[in-house]
């Protein structure tokens, strides 16, 4: 119990530390995310989560008016396109995604059931004991299924996000229902 309580210690230390590398490795090592650096009882957000202000202050400055921003949106026709609309269609998400970075998609098929269903299993895996967590935590992204923070944690000198993601590639095959969290099934 007391080796547990001295190196959770020592992972604080390391959060603390002003050398992003060594806060971002200290981070990554505990497994448990953002969620998990709350829950272990921080008193500041570490220096890794934190923007320069000079870069908030050049954002600020070359933000376009708030009435000309619309969320990209792409409408999939519910499956039915020819080839120049399916070519269309895969340009606009290019487009919206390298330039806005997310779009909206509409006529996908999909029904609000599902996905109300899937945004609470994805809740309800978030909302887990740690130590449940941990099994699917990975950056290994050959694994169908991995929860992590941070995709370029380790390669990227800006802000860490203030996010944690669960990931299950379906394509090109799915992951067997036995390797999904249990809570998303």
């Amino acid at each position: 119990m007391q080796i547990c309580a001295l190196q959770k210690k020592e992972r604080r230390s390391k959060m603390e530390s002003s050398d992003r590398s060594s806060q971002a490795k200290a981070f990554d090592e505990t497994k448990t995310g953002v969620k998990g650096l709350v829950a272990s009882g921080i008193k500041e957000i570490p220096a890794m989560f934190h923007t320069p202000p000079d870069t908030l202050t050049s954002l600020k400055q070359t933000a376009p008016p708030s009435q000309q921003l619309t969320i990209p949106t792409v409408d999939l026709k519910g499956g039915s396109m020819d080839l120049i609309s399916r070519r269309s269609v895969v340009e606009k998400i290019g487009d919206a995604a390298e330039r806005w970075g997310f779009f909206q998609v509409v006529n996908h098929g999909i029904s609000v059931e599902v996905m109300e269903r899937m945004k609470e299993g994805i809740r309800r895996f978030h909302e887990q004991d740690p130590e449940v967590k941990k099994r699917f935590y990975s950056r290994d992204h050959t694994r169908d299924v991995l929860y992590y923070s941070n995709i370029d944690l380790h390669t990227c000198n800006k802000a860490a996000n203030w996010r944690d993601t669960l990931a299950c590639y379906m394509a090109p095959d799915p992951p067997k229902l036995q390797d999904l969290p249990a809570v998303c099934g």
